[in-house]
């Protein structure tokens, strides 16, 4: 007994010790604004819809009818203004590849709507196919009749359906959008992933590290591809995991975490996160959202980001949908917080409703921080 409460002393002394070094920051010029989540700039959107079970928008809440966590720790939260007129940037990206293919003509669609999803504010809207690699079909515009042509002249591809390569594509071009803009991505794809160069976890860091809205229509991947593709899945983190979770001699053990690569900091601090309950809990938030993206992408990033899914049926169901975004993209509730503690790394959170039981919510339920690049020197 002894030496286990010495050998946790130790991995808590080394946790606090990368802890400390990872929120200590340097006296230096102000960064320049900017929409990705750092340790810079940690002031996280967390859009919520409100709606009652007849589907009716609620408008008249405040930020003290809401109760949000980050990682378990709760958050004090305020209101955004309303978001009526703010100008929008939206990237319309839609697998062309593989099983894609079939549904161009659903797509069209998605032109003959796209004036009242945007609602009567500034917006520049971008095109893109995908099928093994995005393609940009349209750069971001004004012009309606532009976007809306390109959509139209969108042609088969190849076999594949690099989904995670073409969300990094579309949440690349959404960044470089002005910072006044609410960002938005609609995504079309079939649920599984064939052929991507980025990871999971790449992948996550992307969707989440800007304050981008993801709407996804997904039509379903066949049954051989699902199994094909779930066998080349790596296990998170990039190693081997197994039912035993360390070697012989616990988790400080040399070599018994691959995830450390031998870095003893790194070690103690996943040593920490399994034997303390707050810090495990955005480890096991990580490997959920991991294990959503194997088994539906388009459903899974619209969880993340507070979205909306739907299953992509037939162009009347797809414009009936579309009707839906249209009246739910302008009447989210706009909560931020500033997090308490600004931990690096992945963010798992909670929002609910005070006293509101017969009310639906859904809102973004994770984010990233990244770590600073910068960070004080002893």
């Amino acid at each position: 007994m002894a030496k286990a409460i010495q050998a946790a002393a130790v991995i808590l002394l080394a946790f606090a010790d990368v802890h400390a070094q990872a929120q200590a920051t340097p006296d230096s010029p102000a960064a320049p604004e900017t929409t990705t989540l750092t340790v810079r700039s940690n002031l996280v959107l967390v859009p919520a819809l409100v709606k009652t079970k007849h589907g009716e928008v609620v408008f008249e809440l405040t930020a003290n009818d809401f109760l949000l966590t980050d990682n378990g720790v709760p958050q004090e939260l305020r209101m955004e203004p309303d978001n009526d007129a703010q100008p929008v940037a939206l990237v319309v990206l839609a697998q062309i590849g593989g099983i894609g293919a079939p549904h161009l003509s659903d797509y069209a669609a998605i032109a003959a709507v796209l004036d009242p999803v945007l609602g009567n504010v500034p917006r520049r809207v971008a095109v893109a196919g995908f099928d093994s690699r995005p393609h940009l079909e349209q750069d971001f515009t004004d012009n309606q009749a532009a976007a809306s042509d390109a959509i139209g002249k969108l042609s088969p591809g190849d076999a594949g359906a690099a989904i995670l390569d073409a969300l990094r594509f579309g949440i690349d071009l959404l960044r470089k959008q002005p910072p006044a803009y609410r960002r938005v991505l609609m995504l079309f794809s079939e649920t599984i992933d064939h052929g991507s160069q980025t990871s999971f976890q790449d992948a996550l860091r992307a969707i989440d590290d800007t304050n981008t809205s993801i709407y996804s229509f997904g039509f379903s991947s066949a049954k051989t591809a699902v199994t094909h593709e779930a066998s080349k899945i790596p296990r998170p983190w990039g190693s081997p995991y197994s039912s035993t979770p360390y070697a012989p001699g616990g988790c400080m053990a040399k070599g018994s975490d691959p995830d450390a690569h031998g870095n003893r900091a790194v070690q103690a601090l996943d040593c920490a996160s399994d034997l303390l309950p707050p810090l495990r809990l955005p480890r096991l938030a990580y490997l959920a959202a991991t294990d959503g993206l194997k088994r539906n992408i388009p459903e899974s990033v619209a969880q993340l980001t507070g979205g909306e899914y739907f299953p992509l049926k037939d162009p009347k169901t797809l414009s009936r949908d579309l009707i839906v975004i249209a009246n739910d993209l302008p009447n989210h509730y706009v909560l931020s917080f500033k997090p308490q503690p600004p931990d690096p790394g992945f963010h798992t959170l909670q929002l609910k409703l005070i006293d509101r039981p017969s009310l639906e919510l859904k809102a973004r339920n994770a984010y990233w921080i990244e770590p600073d690049p910068n960070p004080a020197r002893k």
